[in-house]
C-alpha cells in the first residue's frame, strides 16, 4: 500500500509541467563532467592514478570515446572494484559510491539524491544505462540538480533490501534497476525500477528526464510534503523489515498448508508455478521431495519430476555449456533471460542431486554433473573460488550488445561446425529451424525425447545419442570463439558457500572425490582471503577483499563447511563451521526476540536493521541458519543450538502459519525438526575408502534429515569425539567398516552388512500433526542408554 503522503507526492509530480531544459554541449576534458564542477585536485589525482593502473585489456564501457579510444568522461566509480560500478565509470553522470561523502554533499548543496541500484549482469540495468545515463542532456540535468549514487546490490544487499522495500511499498512491485529519490538523511520519497528516458519512449507517458525535473521541483518548493512522504515511507520500511515473534513452534500443519498452496499453483504441463515469467525457485523442489518422503504423496513427487524434466528440456538450460539461466520469460521454460547466476546453479545442482537420490533417475544426476562442469570450466577462478555471474548480453557481429546472441544458433552455424549428417541429427534433436524461436535465431531446447527423434529420423537411438553427445562439445568449442558475455569476477562469500555445498553434496551423492577437492579449494580460499581477525568480508576482486560480511555470508558458508565435513571427514571444516556460528550468535542473533539480523551489530547504521523473512531466488539467511543450528545440535548434543533454533522458529511462527510459502527454504528445517533425524556414524579400520560399500547404499537412499560422520578408529576418532560426542565408544568391528544408525542418541545394532544398513536408513517416520521430537540430548539426560545397540 502506498502511504497517503507518497500518493499526494506522486500526483503532484505527475501533474507538474516545466519548460524543457536546453544546453546539450559537453566539456570533453577528461575528469570534467557536463554540468558538474571540476573535481578537486586530490580526487582528480586519484582518478588519473586509477586510469594509469588499469588492466591493459580494459575497455571503457561508454559510447563517449576520443579518437584514440580513451573515454571522454571519467567519474569516481573508476576507484571502485565492483564490476557493476566500473561499468558506469565513464558515464557522463557524476556518480559517487554509497557513503557519507555523497550525503554530506547533498546536505551542503541542498539537493535530493538519486540512488540507482543494480548488478553487472542485469539486462534492463544496461538498457537504462545506455538510454539515460549515457545521455548527455540527462547527465547534465542530474549533475546540476542531484547527487547521484550507484550501488551494486550484490555487494550491498543491506541497502538493496531497505530501498527495495520502499519501492514495493510505493508501487506494489520491484526489480532492477532500482531507482530511488532520497533526502540527505537517506529517507526515500519516490522510487521505481526502469524508466524510459523521455516521454513517449517505450509507450511511457512520463519519461525519466521529465520525472527528474518534476521531483526536483517538488523537493525544492514543497519540502513539507517531501518530509511527510519520506517519514511515512521510513516508518513503513521499519515495520516491513521486522517481524513480531509468535509463541508457538511450527507444527505439521505448516508443511501441509505449504504443500496445498504449491499444489494449487503447479503447472501440470510444464512444471514449476503457473504463468510467466518462471523462476526455478517458484516451486521449492527440495521441500516437495521431503514432503513426498514423509507422506508418500505421489503428486508431490510428480510436481518435482515434471518441473525438473521440463527445465532440463527447455531453453533455460544451457544444453552445450551446462548450467541454467536465471529465469524463463515464458511458461514453457523456452525463452530465458540469458544471465547466469552462481547461486541459481548451486541451488539447482543440489535439487537435481536430491531428486536423483529420491528417484534413482540417472538423467537427474547427469544434469547435476553438467552444472558442476559448467562452474568448473567457466566460473572458477585460478585460485579455485567461484565467480558471481555472466551477462545476458553479448556483442553481435556488428559490435552491438544483444541479449542472448552468444547462446543462440542458426542452422548454417550448426552446419559449419559439424558434418552434414551430424548436423541433421543435432538440428532435429535441438529443434533448430530456419525461422528460429528467438529473433530469427534458435534457443536450443529438446521438446522431443531422443528416442522420438531417432524414430522420426529412422535411426537407432544409440547412434543419435552418440552424435548428440559428441556434438555438444564441438558446438561448445565453436561457441567459445564468439565474443562472450561479460563475466562478473567478484567472489562473494555467500554464493561461494552455496556452491561449496553443491560440490560437497555431489562428492557424497555421486561418489566423486574430485568434487570434494574443488569444494575444499574454494573453502580454503574464502577462509584465507575473505576473513580478517576472525570476521568474514563480503566480496573479493582484484586482490582486495572488502565490505563487512552479512548474515548470508556467514550461514551459507557454515552450511557449506558442514556439508564438506560430511563429504570428507576432515575435522577442520567442522571446526571452522563452529567458529563462524559463534560470530553469528555474538553479532547477528536477536537474543531477545529470536531470529537473525541481516547486518552485524557493528555495521553502518541505516534506516532499519532488517531481519530477513522471505525466501526468494536466494534463500534467506535465517532459513539456512535454522537448519545449521539443528545440525549442530545433532552433532554436538549441545541443547543451546536447539534452543536458539526454537527462538528462531518462534520469531517467524506467525508468518509460517499465515504464509508458509514465503519461507519455502525454512520448510526443510521445519521438516527436520518434526522428524526424528538419523545420526549416522561409519567407523573404518583405516581410511574413508574402507566405508565405500556402506556409503554406496547411503548415496542411493534419500535421507535428508540426518547427520553423517565417517571416521577412522584410533587417534582420529578420539580427536573428533571431543567435538562430536556421538562418536564415543564406536569401533570398527572385526576389522571391517561398521555403521551405527542412531536416533536421539540411541543406536540400532551396529552392522558391517550393507543390506542391513540399507534397511536401517530407509526407515521413515510418517508426517503427523503431533508435536515434534524432544531435545536431541534429552534421552541421555533421562538416562536412556546411548550405547551402540537398542
Amino acid at each position: 500500500m502506498i502511504p497517503r503522503a507518497a500518493k499526494r507526492l506522486v500526483a503532484t509530480a505527475c501533474c507538474l509541467l516545466l519548460p524543457a531544459c536546453g544546453g546539450l554541449s559537453a566539456d570533453d576534458t577528461q575528469g570534467t563532467l557536463p554540468g558538474a564542477p571540476p573535481f578537486d585536485a586530490q580526487t582528480l589525482q586519484k582518478l588519473r592514478a586509477a586510469w594509469a593502473r588499469r588492466n591493459p585489456a580494459y575497455k571503457p564501457r561508454t559510447r563517449h570515446l576520443r579518437p584514440d579510444g580513451s573515454p571522454q568522461y571519467t567519474n569516481r566509480l573508476i576507484l571502485e572494484s565492483s564490476p557493476y560500478l566500473l561499468q558506469h565509470a565513464h558515464n557522463p553522470v557524476n556518480w559517487r559510491p554509497w557513503g557519507t561523502e555523497a550525503f554530506d554533499a547533498a546536505k551542503k548543496l541542498g539537493r535530493p539524491l538519486l540512488l540507482s541500484v543494480g548488478y553487472s549482469t542485469c539486462h534492463w540495468c544496461h538498457v537504462m544505462e545506455e538510454e539515460s545515463f549515457e545521455d548527455v542532456e540527462i547527465a547534465r540535468y542530474l549533475n546540476e540538480n542531484y547527487i547521484t549514487v550507484k550501488v551494486d546490490r550484490e555487494e550491498r544487499p543491506d541497502i538493496d533490501t531497505i530501498y527495495m522495500t520502499a519501492v514495493q511499498e510505493m508501487t506494489g512491485s520491484g526489480g532492477w534497476p532500482m531507482t530511488v529519490w532520497l533526502t540527505p538523511d537517506r529517507k526515500p520519497f519516490f522510487g521505481g525500477t526502469y524508466f524510459p528516458p523521455r516521454d513517449g519512449d517505450r509507450g511511457a507517458t512520463t519519461g525519466f528526464l521529465t520525472l527528474l525535473r518534476k521531483l526536483k521541483e517538488v523537493y525544492a518548493h514543497e519540502p513539507e510534503r517531501v518530509a511527510a512522504s519520506s517519514a511515512q515511507l521510513a516508518s513503513s520500511i521499519q515495520r516491513a523489515l521486522t517481524t513480531k515473534a509468535g509463541e508457538d513452534l511450527p507444527q505439521a500443519r505448516v508443511l501441509q498448508d505449504a504443500f496445498r498452496f504449491f499444489q494449487t499453483r503447479f503447472d501440470p504441463i510444464y512444471g514449476g508455478a503457473r504463468g510467466a515469467p518462471k523462476f526455478p525457485s517458484s516451486l521449492p523442489v527440495r521441500f516437495l521431495l521431503r514432503y513426498y518422503r514423509r507422506t508418500s504423496d505421489q503428486q508431490a513427487l510428480q510436481m518435482v519430476t515434471r518441473t525438473l524434466e521440463k527445465m532440463a528440456e527447455g531453453g533455460i538450460h544451457d544444453h552445450l555449456g551446462g548450467g541454467f539461466h536465471r529465469y524463463s520469460t515464458d511458461a514453457r521454460w523456452q525463452v530465458p533471460h540469458f544471465e547466469k547466476m552462481l547461486y541459481d546453479n548451486a541451488l539447482l545442482a543440489v535439487a537435481y542431486l536430491e531428486a536423483y537420490q529420491a528417484t534413482g533417475r540417472e538423467d537427474f544426476a547427469q544434469v547435476a554433473r553438467s552444472i558442476l562442469r559448467y562452474v568448473e570450466r567457466d566460473m572458477t577462478s585460478p585460485e579455485g573460488a567461484f565467480y558471481s555471474a555472466t551477462d545476458a548480453d553479448s556483442p553481435s557481429p556488428d559490435g552491438t550488445r544483444e541479449e542472448g546472441w552468444f547462446f543462440t544458433w542458426t542452422p548454417a552455424e550448426i552446419e559449419a561446425a559439424l558434418s552434414a549428417e551430424d548436423a541433421r541429427m543435432v538440428k532435429a534433436y535441438f529443434a533448430v529451424t530456419p525461422q528460429g524461436n528467438f529473433e530469427g535465431r534458435n534457443i536450443l531446447h529438446t521438446p522431443k525425447s531422443l528416442e522420438e527423434v531417432a524414430r522420426e529420423l529412422s535411426l537407432p537411438p544409440a547412434q543419435v545419442r552418440a552424435v548428440v553427445n559428441r556434438s555438444r562439445e564441438r558446438l561448445y568449442q565453436a561457441r567459445s570463439k564468439r565474443p562472450s558475455p561479460l563475466r562478473d569476477e567478484k567472489i562473494l562469500t555467500a554464493w561461494n558457500g552455496l556452491m561449496i555445498s553443491a560440490y560437497a553434496k555431489a562428492a557424497l551423492v555421486l561418489g566423486e572425490e574430485s568434487y570434494a577437492r574443488r569444494a575444499e579449494r574454494a573453502a580454503a580460499f574464502v577462509l584465507q582471503r575473505l576473513r580478517r581477525n576472525g570476521l568474514l568480508l563480503r566480496s573479493y576482486k582484484d586482490g582486495m577483499a572488502q565490505h563487512d560480511a552479512y548474515l548470508d555470508d556467514y550461514v551459507f558458508l557454515t552450511a557449506g563447511l558442514l556439508d564438506l565435513y560430511e563429504a570428507t571427514g576432515n575435522l577442520r571444516w567442522f571446526r571452522e563451521a563452529l567458529a563462524l556460528d559463534r560470530v553469528v550468535e555474538r553479532h547477528f542473533e536477536d537474543a531477545g526476540q529470536g531470529g537473525f539480523f541481516l547486518t552485524g551489530d557493528n555495521h553502518e547504521p541505516l534506516l532499519a536493521r532488517a531481519k530477513p523473512n522471505y525466501d526468494g531466488a536466494e534463500p534467506s539467511g535465517g532459513s539456512v541458519e535454522v537448519m545449521n543450528l539443528l545440525r549442530f545440535n545433532e552433532f554436538t548434543t549441545d541443547d543451546r543450538y536447539w534452543q536458539r533454533a526454537e527462538r528462531a522458529f518462534k520469531a517467524v511462527e506467525r508468518l509460517l502459519v499465515e504464509s508458509p510459502a514465503a519461507l519455502s527454504e525454512m520448510l526443510p528445517a521445519v521438516d527436520f525438526r518434526l522428524d526424528t533425524p538419523k545420526e549416522i556414524v561409519i567407523v573404518t579400520p583405516q581410511t574413508r575408502a574402507g566405508a565405500e560399500s556402506l556409503l554406496a547404499r547411503l548415496r542411493a537412499t534419500f535421507v535428508p534429515n540426518r547427520i553423517l560422520a565417517v571416521v577412522s578408529q584410533g587417534p582420529e576418532l578420539a580427536t573428533q569425539a571431543k567435538l562430536i560426542p556421538l562418536l564415543e565408544g564406536k569401533v570398527a568391528q572385526k576389522g571391517k567398516a561398521t555403521a551405527y544408525v542412531c536416533e536421539k542418541r540411541v543406536c540400532e545394532l551396529p552392522t558391517t552388512d550393507p543390506d542391513v544398513f540399507t534397511k536401517q536408513i530407509r526407515k521413515v517416520e510418517p508426517l503427523s500433526g503431533g508435536t515434534a521430537r524432544p531435545l536431541a540430548g534429552a534421552a541421555r539426560r533421562r538416562g536412556t542408554p546411548a550405547g551402540p545397540s537398542r
